[in-house]
């Protein structure tokens, strides 16, 4: 996508030196045509080609961002061998508290 802008924004160059050093052009025939023929049209196709990108990104954001669904919901209260992971080894019938 970057390779189309750049060949038109070289197709343009030519336009805007054609316009402004031909026996008939004008600097501000030259700026027109620098805005309406280049930055207006790079600037949509270059926006309208990153759509995809953009969305992934913010797929990629939203996915970051989400709660994890193991956590225990905020304010809920632990039970005691979510409080002690090393309660989960330990049989409470073989082995003594520390």
């Amino acid at each position: 996508m970057n390779v189309i802008a750049i060949g038109w924004g070289y197709v343009v160059l030519m336009m805007v030196l054609a316009e402004a050093l031909g026996p008939g052009g004008s600097v501000l025939g030259a700026i027109v045509t620098l805005l309406l023929y280049g930055a207006l049209p790079i600037s949509l196709v270059l926006y309208v080609g990153g759509a995809k990108r953009r969305a992934a990104a913010r797929r990629a954001a939203e996915r970051s961002t989400a709660p994890d669904p193991r956590a225990p919901a905020p304010g809920a209260r632990q039970s005691a061998t979510d409080a002690d992971p090393e309660s989960r080894s330990r049989n409470p019938l073989r082995d003594p508290p520390p």
